[in-house]
């Protein structure tokens, strides 16, 4: 059984910038849902913690900055994996689509749309808010 999830929002930031706060895997919980973690490790490994039990599990981490996509997998259980995609010309606004597959049991989800939504709406205000600050 896989379980798709997948939220987009337009931020009124320039791709370059938002990816530049995707990518920057040490500050990662700037943004996203306490529900969502990454531990970040030796690069590409990391922990992903997640709903609904947050427990820990070792995953890998890519970073394509020429596509501006973040993909994540669980290593050793094969479970979990995730991308994140910024997309625009270069100019405001862009759009980040966050995408979540699940193999095996479906997690509650409300809880993971939640942590979507959190998630995209905290990128955008700091992206948004160092926008109009530089």
């Amino acid at each position: 059984m896989v379980s798709e999830f997948e939220m987009a929002k337009a931020v009124a930031a320039p791709a370059q910038t938002v990816f530049a706060e995707v990518s920057d895997l040490g500050e990662i919980s700037r943004w996203m849902s306490p529900s969502f973690r990454f531990r970040v490790e030796e690069p590409p490994a990391v922990t992903v913690v997640e709903p609904p039990e947050h427990r820990g599990e070792p995953a890998l981490v890519r970073v394509a900055q020429d596509q501006m996509r973040v993909e994540w997998g669980t290593r050793e259980t094969g479970d979990y994996a995730g991308w994140l995609q910024v997309a625009g010309t270069g100019e405001a606004p862009s759009e980040v689509t966050i995408h979540l597959s699940f193999f095996g049991e479906e997690p509650p989800r409300q809880q993971v749309e939640d942590a979507l939504r959190h998630s995209l709406d905290r990128l955008g205000e700091l992206v948004e808010q160092g926008a109009r600050e530089a």
